[in-house]
């Protein structure tokens, strides 16, 4: 599975993103090439053992904004666990690093958090951001485990007509997604592509992604709110 790109952005390989020019930086707005965060992530989850199976990267054809994911090496079965990247280097977002899932059956990809780390593109940050990646990395394996005990959760979490119906309307208000969103959910979520086994919180967690399917990379404040409202219901 490559990026989900829905932004405009169109693939590309790291050699490429490597050649890619950096602004210049200004008094108040330092960039940061698009590679040298993917560099220093990299070494970071090497150094803390983490294997990197599959790298997708994706830029704006201006080259300005850039987004990634690095899908890791998991022994957890149904998804594999992933990072997620964002730069830019015209003042659109700031460097920003994500843990999240891809799920294998519908090639869906969800954040589990809002992005761990954000910071904006000072005079400062390229000193300070190798040691602010690896800090958020070294915990990595404990929130990838964690995310699993979650998905179990969801699963072992049934879901009446009402109550799903419940669930998707507070996920609407909460506009993870549109109004014009809701039918399309409801039909994954009674009649899903795939196998996502008995009407539960995993089954509505998989048919809400699906129909996402790459927004949340470019948005994954979606999902921290999608757990939040599954998350109230399987405690």
């Amino acid at each position: 599975m490559s990026l989900m790109l829905h932004a405009g952005a169109e693939p590309v390989d790291y050699d490429a993103l490597h050649l890619m020019p950096t602004p210049e930086a200004t008094q108040t707005h330092v960039p940061i090439a698009h590679s040298a965060v993917v560099d220093m992530v990299r070494y970071a989850l090497g150094y803390y053992g983490h294997d990197i199976t599959q790298e997708d990267f994706g830029v704006t054809p201006d080259g300005m904004r850039f987004f990634g994911v690095l899908s890791l090496q998991s022994s957890y079965g149904g998804y594999t666990d992933t990072v997620g990247l964002r730069n830019s280097h015209d003042k659109t977002f700031p460097i920003g690093i994500s843990f999240g899932s891809r799920v294998f059956v519908c090639d869906n990809l969800a954040f589990s958090g809002d992005t761990v780390i954000r910071r904006k593109h000072t005079v400062h940050a390229k000193r300070d951001l190798p040691g602010i990646v690896a800090g958020v990395v070294e915990p990595l394996q404990a929130q990838r485990a964690s995310q699993h005990d979650q998905f179990r959760r969801y699963q072992a979490t049934d879901l009446s007509p009402e109550a799903a119906d419940h669930l998707i309307l507070q996920l609407y208000r909460k506009r993870i997604f549109t109004v014009t969103k809701i039918p399309e959910i409801l039909g994954h979520f009674e009649n899903p592509p795939f196998d996502w086994g008995g009407r539960t919180a995993w089954r509505l967690f998989n048919a809400v992604t699906y129909v996402l399917e790459g927004r949340v990379v470019e948005n994954p404040k979606a999902t921290t709110e999608l757990h939040g409202v599954l998350d109230a219901v399987a405690a």
